[in-house]
């Protein structure tokens, strides 16, 4: 019962990517065939907004709700982001849907979905299996 306000959070943010057609194949499709600037505007829009969100935790030593100190880590340059990268974008363009809204499209009633979801879930268990063996 504790944690109904992220599973309130969850249905929001849903209903957020439904409306504003984030994740909609068709303006997907759109995106990767440049047709379209809508979803190029939202992605960039939020690497702004998460731009400016890191320069005021970091500018203000913001904590967290639970009041412990917001820590955001150097990374350095991995080649294996790269290779994910291009392996995330791939399946994205191929299924026509990011992983993030997987459940948001499931919720929403298009059960095609699933194997895409069900495909996700997989790549994730496979990635755990590999992990050592991989390039961080």
């Amino acid at each position: 019962m504790k944690n109904i306000k992220y599973l309130l959070a969850g249905v929001v943010f849903g209903i957020i990517l439904i409306k504003s057609q984030v994740v909609s194949w068709f303006r997907i499709q759109e995106m990767f065939r440049l047709q379209a600037f809508h979803m190029y505007g939202i992605i960039g829009s939020a690497i702004f907004v998460g731009m400016i969100s890191i320069l005021i935790i970091k500018r203000f030593n913001i904590k967290s709700i639970s009041g412990e100190p917001v820590v955001i880590p150097q990374r350095q340059f991995s080649w294996g982001n790269v290779w994910g990268g291009l392996i995330f974008g791939l399946g994205w363009a191929i299924t026509g849907a990011c992983p993030g809204p997987l459940y948001a499209l499931f919720g929403s009633g298009i059960w095609v979905i699933g194997i895409t979801l069900l495909s996700a879930i997989f790549g994730t268990w496979v990635y755990g299996v590999l992990q050592d063996k991989l390039p961080h």
